[in-house]
């Protein structure tokens, strides 16, 4: 088990379990169990009931809470340093005791589904979904990590058990902390749970952490017709993994295209030509893999005039390199992300994690701002030229019929 600690001036200290287990560690009939572990872990352990780690919590202070994601499962909360010892021990006996009574099981089985049910009825949510599974095909990057309504209503308890049992190693498990914390006397905190784990036989046996890496995805596009006042739109590319060297030039590209409010997306569609209300493109990034995507919620009616400017810009972040302006923008606009994320003691403390499980050691802050100075606006244009070089594919989520030809006409990203 790997322990990294970031001690600051502060009167707070953070604190994140992250087990690297996500939803592409699942497969047809276990998809959604990584998140229903999440789910169980608050549900009651050998020691507590699920209303004493509530009150526990809430007793502390602070802010608590978990979140899965593809390839991560992350427990954290921030406290005031003095409650360190009993955070850290609520969280180990969570992580390392947890019940799964069946009872329990069934009842937050049913919260699950509501919450599939809140996403189904949240379009602007869905078409992300959507469109992941459809461009990373059979490949389990392609999973929702709240799983289908068919499996996560079929799961036993047992499973969910076992899968639980399984992926928790401790070798598959970064304990991070940031603030007000002493290494050698965290590492003694987190020691004592673990050595009686370790005590009881539970901790060896896992399997061999490994994941099959996609193959790169074939363009493709889909018509999804809904009953809604707007067509939600996702179009995206393949792009370089979180640890590649290209991912600082990745960031600043994606920051040009669509990733502000002074982006070239945002300004030629909304604020030039008033064709949407939402447009933005993020970068979706994992240990071997990853895509650069565009989301547009707009009038059908408006839609292709909306494509042809996409296909317009990510055709001339190819062809022509940035202004000296246009880059050193860029450039502050991410500094000032990552300096503004160190006055939160959560955010340094995923940094650190996040740090430690892609790229095996911190990354000092100056490290990561002299990177992106680097940068070169050649270096982003042929970037561009790489991404852009295959036609993007498209996920399109409205009242938009399937079979009408002319609704969407994709040609205008094709080049």
């Amino acid at each position: 088990m790997r322990i990294v600690t970031e001690a600051t001036p502060s009167r707070v200290a953070s604190v994140g379990f992250w087990v690297q287990v996500g939803a592409r560690d699942e497969h047809d009939l276990t998809n959604g169990c990584s998140h229903f572990v999440e789910h169980m872990l608050f549900k009651g352990t050998q020691r507590r009931a699920a209303h004493q780690i509530a009150r526990e919590f809430d007793v502390m202070g602070g802010t608590a809470n978990a979140f899965t994601s593809t390839e991560a499962t992350c427990y954290h909360a921030t406290v005031l340093a003095e409650r360190l010892p009993q955070l850290v021990d609520l969280l180990t006996d969570m992580v390392l005791n947890s019940n799964f009574a069946p009872a329990e099981v069934e009842h937050e089985r049913e919260v699950i589904l509501q919450e599939i049910a809140m996403v189904e009825d949240t379009p602007d949510d869905l078409v992300h979904d959507l469109f992941n599974r459809q461009f990373w095909g059979r490949h389990t990057l392609g999973n929702p990590v709240l799983g289908l309504p068919r499996v996560i209503g079929a799961l036993p308890p047992g499973h969910i058990r076992d899968f639980h049992r399984r992926h928790y190693q401790p070798s598959r498990i970064v304990i991070a902390a940031a603030g007000q914390v002493d290494h050698q006397h965290f590492c003694e905190l987190c020691r004592q749970g673990w050595d009686q784990l370790a005590a009881g036989g539970s901790v060896s046996g896992g399997p061999d952490f490994s994941r099959q890496p996609p193959v790169r995805p074939q363009p493709s596009r889909q018509i999804i017709n809904r009953d809604l006042e707007q067509a939600h739109l996702v179009l995206g590319v393949s792009a370089p993994a979180e640890n590649a060297p290209e991912r600082y030039a990745l960031h600043l590209l994606n920051t040009v295209l669509g990733g502000n409010m002074s982006s070239r997306l945002f300004q030629e569609i909304r604020e030039k030509r008033g064709l949407a209300y939402a447009v933005f493109s993020y970068v979706n990034s994992h240990s071997d893999s990853g895509a650069l995507a565009i989301y547009l919620g707009i009038d059908p009616r408006a839609a292709n005039e909306a494509l042809a400017v996409v296909g317009q810009e990510v055709r001339r972040l190819g062809q022509q390199r940035l202004s000296d302006e246009e880059l050193a923008e860029a450039r502050d606009y991410a500094r000032a992300v990552i300096l503004l994320a160190e006055e939160n003691m959560e955010s340094r403390m995923a940094r650190l994690a996040r740090n430690i499980i892609t790229h095996g050691r911190p990354l000092p802050l100056e490290e990561i701002l002299g990177a992106l100075k680097r940068v070169s606006a050649e270096d982003i244009r042929q970037l561009a030229t790489e991404l852009f070089a295959r036609p993007l594919s498209a996920t399109a989520l409205g009242p938009v019929a399937e079979d009408d030809e002319e609704a969407l006409d994709w040609r205008a990203l094709d080049g």
